[in-house]
């Protein structure tokens, strides 16, 4: 019976790649399948007396191709998983640090605070909302020389503010 097997299997096998192949989705699974299937057969044989060996061999490709898919299913989820999850890390800033970002923020409007208001109104144009110097300049009728100093300047002075306030903060 062996050889019958095998002939059966030679006889089948392209159309049981092509069955296993639209369950699996990869043709290179498939042929591990019907690879599968036809030693299963094989040993079925051993067991027992098989009637219909071709719509055997064709149940067995259709388990196995489905088992396939599944599993396949499940790595690729765990794979998601693990890089949408665990493997990625979070964006989102440690309590720790909005913490600090908090405390610089309020050390900066504090360093605002204590400019004249024209320094103030350049520094704030330009560097929180993004207008050009051309645009400050033209707001506050100076120069775009003059509006450079003066955001330059209320810059400087932030930073010099942050500073002092850093290094006064216990660590």
């Amino acid at each position: 019976m062996p050889s019958d097997s095998s002939a059966l299997f030679a006889r089948h096998r392209g159309s049981l790649v092509d069955y296993a192949a639209r369950i699996v989705g990869s043709r290179v699974q498939a042929e591990d399948v019907v690879q599968e299937a036809w030693l299963k057969l094989r040993l079925a044989e051993e067991q027992r007396t098989i009637l219909e060996p071709v719509a055997y061999l064709y149940r067995l490709v259709r388990n196995l191709a489905i088992d396939t898919r599944r599993k396949l299913s499940r790595e690729i989820m765990r794979g998601s998983a693990e890089q949408t999850g665990l493997g990625v890390p979070d964006e989102a800033p440690s309590a720790e640090r909005t913490a600090e970002a908090k405390d610089e923020l309020r050390l900066v409007l504090e360093a605002l605070a204590a400019l004249p208001e024209r320094t103030q109104i350049a520094v704030r144009m330009n560097r929180i909302e993004g207008r050009t110097l051309q645009e400050v300049a033209n707001r506050l009728d100076l120069s775009v020389t003059r509006t450079f100093t003066l955001v330059a300047e209320g810059v400087a002075h932030c930073d010099r503010w942050r500073a002092r306030g850093a290094a006064a903060r216990p660590e």
